[in-house]
């Protein structure tokens, strides 16, 4: 999606889902059960192959241009007969395009698949495909049976812990989160309006992308960006780039430990749905000490909602109870956390985006 590209209101955005679905019925029923499912399980097969195309820098290098198997094979150092293989199966799933003359080329879908791309997904690619995320799911049946993360009986750390251990690995965590809020970005300006608030205050806000996004949609505002100092390392030079690093305040620390004080609003994008309740209730009491009775407080996650159909906050659902016992929650269990913790619950704005808004004032 370019700049240029409309966005669609979140109704729309919500009929679209629904229709996905009864397609998605249609086409299950069209074959016999047995067969639906092998296609399912299949999937695990298409992913990998994704991650593969990603690790090659097929998309990278396909952006100068089509190619033909064996020119491409020797650019990205493969078996030119191993990567007609691959290329094969991704073609039919409607990733790249294979022409006439028999050289492949980007379409829309594997455009995305390049690093530089403007909405690209490489990381979330190669998060999604690497080894240890492969390894934590197929722990999944335990940490149903027990209701407690994998990662600390796997590797002897809780999640961020073990992820700060892991150099590359938390390389391309960060990529992958930074790529999720760049595709984000765009549906939650168009969802929330900050232009009346003066101090924005993003708690847990890592690099400032968010941060900068609202700042330059708000040029009278100010904000403060509250991380741990690995967390905010590159922060500065990413706050120059957008021309807003002189109205940003770049604080370091641990929400576990406080969070700043002054705050019109404070935003906690994807944060809350990393922990188990107690630990959620103790970063939102950290919040609720430094803000001022009315304050509001902005929570950007993925609600669950009230129908029964294929939505991602179920699947993200099972992610946090894998990584770190944390959840999703629907908007009624937000309503009760946020109470526990000093705030009311105000409402819950939808983008057109899988994340949704939840507002609340501290009581």
């Amino acid at each position: 999606m370019t700049r240029s590209t409309p966005l669609p209101p979140p109704t729309v955005a919500r009929l679209v889902e629904r229709a996905r679905h009864y397609l998605l019925q249609v086409h299950q029923r069209t074959v016999p059960p047995y067969a639906a499912m092998m296609e399912m399980l299949m999937n695990a097969w298409s992913a990998q192959a994704i991650t593969a195309a990603v690790d090659l820098g097929i998309a990278d290098v396909l952006a100068d241009g089509p190619l033909g198997a064996e020119e491409l094979a020797a650019r990205v150092n493969a078996d030119a007969d191993a990567l007609h293989r691959l290329l094969r199966v991704l073609v039919g799933r409607g990733i790249f395009r294979q022409r006439r003359d028999g050289r492949y080329q980007l379409n829309s879908l594997a455009d995305t698949l390049r690093c530089n791309a403007p909405k690209s997904v490489a990381g979330l690619a190669s998060l999604y495909g690497s080894r240890e995320h492969r390894e934590h799911w197929s722990h999944l049946a335990e940490a149903i049976r027990t209701g407690k993360a994998v990662i600390p009986a796997l590797h002897g750390a809780e999640a961020f812990e073990y992820l700060s251990s892991q150099p590359e690995l938390s390389k391309v965590f960060n990529r992958a989160m930074a790529e999720t809020t760049e595709m984000t970005v765009p549906f939650l300006l168009a969802a929330y309006p900050f232009d009346s608030y003066r101090t924005v205050v993003d708690v847990g806000g890592g690099v400032g992308r968010l941060l900068a996004a609202i700042l330059a949609a708000t040029p009278t505002a100010h904000g403060v960006l509250y991380d741990l100092p690995q967390a905010v390392a590159e922060a500065p030079a990413l706050l120059r780039q957008h021309g807003i690093a002189d109205r940003v305040r770049v604080e370091e620390g641990s929400f576990f430990d406080g969070v700043p004080t002054g705050g019109d609003i404070y935003v906690l994008k994807m944060i809350i749905h990393d922990w188990p309740e107690d630990q959620a209730i103790e970063i939102l009491r950290n919040v609720r000490a430094a803000a001022e009775v009315g304050t509001t407080l902005l929570l950007i996650e993925t609600v669950i909602p009230d129908h029964n159909r294929d939505h991602v906050a179920n699947w993200t659902n099972l992610e946090m109870l894998l990584m770190n016992a944390g959840r999703e929650r629907t908007a009624a269990q937000y309503r009760d956390l946020l109470k526990r913790a000093g705030f009311h619950l105000t409402r819950v704005v939808p983008s057109a985006s899988p994340f949704s808004l939840v507002e609340a004032k501290a009581t």
